[in-house]
């Protein structure tokens, strides 16, 4: 099958990979504009440009889509199939139905659940012990078309969403090949998703980092984890701001809510608002490195 695929961060690459390797003709891959990075402001390719090219396959960057252009690139392609995996941006209908299979998404989140772009970060910050990955056709609405493939995996209580993008980048890569051989079939599923189930997984902001320690041990562990990498939970400590990567359960704590109640080699003890209190683990102090709260105590103790 003659294959366009559009994709930008790492968790395509995935999916791209799975589909070189099964030897499915890739006649094109559309992926974001190249972006300044870092203080030399230095533009640096997407993940997705990267690997591309390490395969020798055609890669193409538009910056609008609904001017013609991407559409008249689109036409002289000829997919029969467009696989999009977070591409980040919005494909206009005359796009959509130019392949004789359609086009189909590659989604992290159980469909209609966590519908926009971190679907993974806001399932861990809510809490969620269930997550998976849908494969669906695409339609104008927001991940709203029809699913056409469901896969369940558990969160572990201590995986961060860096991991489980990891981990469910994989698991879409096989849930799309398996769809695919189920296009050409003629057997793939459709069901419409159920509207009034849906919720929104809106972008993220820094505006989510501060912790506060009136929230409870488990709510704030699962702010630490949800924000991995990018834009991290942070903490004030001795007048001092923290990036917080790692937390640990504690003990019953009687204390006002962010009292430092021990520091030592098992991390900075803090007093959280549902009486029990949370171990930091792993941090960064401001303009320093990240490292384990033990090391950082060595050269910095903290007044209990």
């Amino acid at each position: 099958m003659r294959i366009l695929f559009m994709g930008t961060p790492e968790f395509a690459v995935a999916s791209l990979r799975r589909l070189a390797e099964d030897g499915y003709e890739i006649c094109g891959v559309f992926t974001q504009p190249d972006k300044p990075k870092n203080r030399g402001m230095k533009l640096t390719f997407s993940p997705v440009k990267e690997y591309a090219l390490t395969r020798g396959f055609s890669v193409f960057q538009p910056l609008k889509m609904r001017d013609g252009t991407a559409l008249e690139l689109v036409r002289e392609l000829a997919p029969e199939l467009i696989v999009v995996a977070a591409y980040g941006k919005i494909l206009p209908q005359e796009i959509l139905d130019v392949p004789k299979y359609g086009s189909i998404n590659v989604h992290s989140s159980l469909l209609p659940r966590y519908r926009g772009a971190a679907p993974i970060n806001w399932a861990i910050l809510n809490g969620e012990t269930e997550t998976g990955v849908s494969i669906m056709y695409m339609a104008q609405a927001l991940d709203a078309g029809d699913v056409i493939r469901a896969v369940k995996t558990p969160i572990d209580p201590d995986e961060n969403a860096q991991e489980l993008t990891a981990r469910l980048a994989e698991l879409g890569a096989q849930a799309l090949c398996e769809t695919i051989g189920e296009l050409a079939a003629g057997t793939a599923a459709r069901t419409p998703q159920d509207e009034a189930r849906q919720t929104y997984a809106p972008m993220l902001s820094r505006e989510l980092s501060p912790i506060d320690w009136g929230r409870g041990s488990l709510a704030i562990h699962n702010q630490v984890r949800g924000l991995i990498p990018w834009p991290c939970a942070t903490a004030e400590l001795e007048g001092k701001t923290f990036k917080i990567f790692r937390t640990a359960a504690g003990n019953a704590a009687s204390a006002a809510p962010g009292t430092i109640l021990s520091a030592g080699k098992a991390g900075i003890e803090v007093a959280c608002g549902d009486g029990r209190s949370l171990y930091l683990t792993e941090l960064q102090a401001e303009g320093g490195k990240r490292m384990s709260a033990a090391d950082y105590l060595r050269g910095h103790p903290i007044k209990v």
